[in-house]
């Protein structure tokens, strides 16, 4: 099976909640949670003061748009297209072309912003997991995870430093499965 990644999908502006809330339902009954893991409105919170009085608002960083992580099967695509809602994916030629995913970087900015991890180390992550590390000074090497720190979002992976197993710790903007 192919790994999941994050893609952005067109929708009808002021409906992304619904949209959101279709396909994890289409999702559920149409059997493709396997495929189809989760589904995101990018939004933050900003200040807005009228009148002198400051009130919190959720803002959409977006709108028109939502994230999707999934497997981008031919059928969670097209579970995903025919949502009723979504006008599309970004990065699709159209005819029938898959469309080309975030690049994890594009995702941890985004996601970090709101506060949410590309990688959910609840669900995603298990000791003994084999992982690829893909930023910093161990970029490109493959390890195992050894422990993960749920608390402080980071794993220590055993790496083969020189024929050595050594121990790293890594951030999850870091890593990703191998």
């Amino acid at each position: 099976m192919e790994e999941k990644q994050w893609y952005v999908v067109n929708t009808y502006s002021g409906h992304e909640n619904k949209v959101k809330e279709k396909l994890e339902m289409r999702a559920e009954s149409m059997d493709m949670k396997d495929y189809i893991y989760r589904v995101i409105v990018p939004e933050e919170k900003v200040i807005e003061e009228k009148d002198g009085v400051k009130k919190e608002k959720i803002k959409k960083l977006f709108p028109g748009y939502i994230l999707v992580e999934m497997v981008m099967s031919d059928e969670a695509w097209f579970v995903v297209r025919n949502t009723p809602g979504v006008t599309g994916f970004i990065g699709s030629s159209g005819k029938g072309a898959k469309p080309t995913p975030l690049q994890p970087y594009e995702v941890d900015n985004l996601l970090k912003s709101m506060d949410i991890e590309r990688i959910d180390i609840k669900n995603d992550l298990k000791v003994g997991d084999k992982i690829k590390i893909v930023d910093g000074p161990f970029a490109g090497m493959f390890g195992k995870i050894d422990t993960i720190d749920e608390e402080n979002k980071v794993v220590n992976a055993i790496v083969d430093l020189f024929g050595q197993e050594t121990t790293i710790e890594c951030e999850l903007n870091q890593i990703k499965k191998a």
